[in-house]
């Protein structure tokens, strides 16, 4: 398989290979509680972060959800 270059919260990114919203998650090590993914400037829901891969020039942003007070 060869590598595949996305955007990433505004930055080129190499991954070794195409791979679903799940798998970058995993890669990133974030938490799926507290974040929201955008994908090609639609939402993707968690329940679709195993379905949804991200291939060549895809554009990913992802959100982190901080709590405060």
């Amino acid at each position: 398989m060869s590598e595949v270059k996305i955007i990433l919260n505004g930055e080129a990114k190499i991954l070794p290979r195409k791979m679903t919203v799940a798998e970058l998650i995993q890669e990133l090590e974030l938490n799926t509680n507290k974040i929201a993914v955008e994908k090609d400037l639609e939402i993707v829901t968690s329940d679709k972060f195993k379905e949804v891969i991200l291939d060549e020039g895809a554009r990913v942003e992802i959100v982190h959800f901080i709590g405060g007070g």
